[in-house]
């Protein structure tokens, strides 16, 4: 817990706007037999903190690949995502989708620019005990927080928006690495102190 408080301190002075709270209720859909060959899967995103809980659907593409895509320190890949109404998982259902899994996300997340429109969301993730119970769900990893630098980019601007990502979280290595999906990072050797150091002056560092 005290890594994440020192991570809110510091991702508070590189950010410079309030953190916003996060609490998403999220579902994975895929495709069945009768939608084509290639089995396909969506995301449906609840925002449970707004007064009236707001949907979203999502599809993730797969990664760039190639040589170019090996030598960037970022995964890049095609997303499209768009509001929907309530009533979303009920046409999904009714166009033959199935329902994979879902979990609740809680946590926080800061939204700024900083050479790209880039979002930092630090979040336990849960798993629910029965059917869309988010009130009982339990982490999947106790005590271990997701971690997830973002940034929209096109095919015009993509390097630049990687190389603004990654300069960011370069400004995290006093508390943690972070680093393309699959590969094993985590906190580093000098968070112990660096968390001390955050949370002993209040966040009033100059950073």
């Amino acid at each position: 817990m005290q890594h994440v408080e020192a991570l809110e301190i510091l991702l508070q002075g590189l950010c410079g706007v309030h953190r916003e709270r996060l609490r998403i209720h999220e579902l994975c859909l895929k495709s069945g037999p009768n939608l084509g060959l290639a089995a396909s899967e969506v995301r449906l995103l609840c925002d449970l903190e707004q007064p009236e809980p707001t949907w979203t659907v999502r599809h993730i593409g797969g990664a760039m690949r190639g040589a170019g895509a090996e030598q960037i320190p970022v995964l890049v890949r095609t997303l499209n995502e768009s509001k929907v109404s309530k009533n979303a998982l009920r046409f999904f259902y009714s166009l033959g989708y199935k329902l994979d899994h879902e979990l609740l996300r809680v946590g926080f997340a800061f939204h700024f620019q900083k050479g790209a429109q880039i979002t930092v969301t630090v979040s336990s993730v849960n798993k629910m005990l029965k059917l869309h119970a988010t009130d009982e769900a339990v982490p999947v990893t106790p005590g271990i927080q997701l971690v997830e630098v973002t940034a929209p980019a096109s095919s015009e601007n993509y390097t630049e928006v990687v190389a603004a990502v990654s300069s960011f979280c370069e400004y995290l290595a006093p508390l943690l690495h972070l680093s393309k999906p699959g590969v094993s990072t985590g906190v580093v050797p000098t968070a112990a102190a660096a968390a001390a150091s955050l949370m002993s002056d209040g966040g009033g560092t100059t950073l």
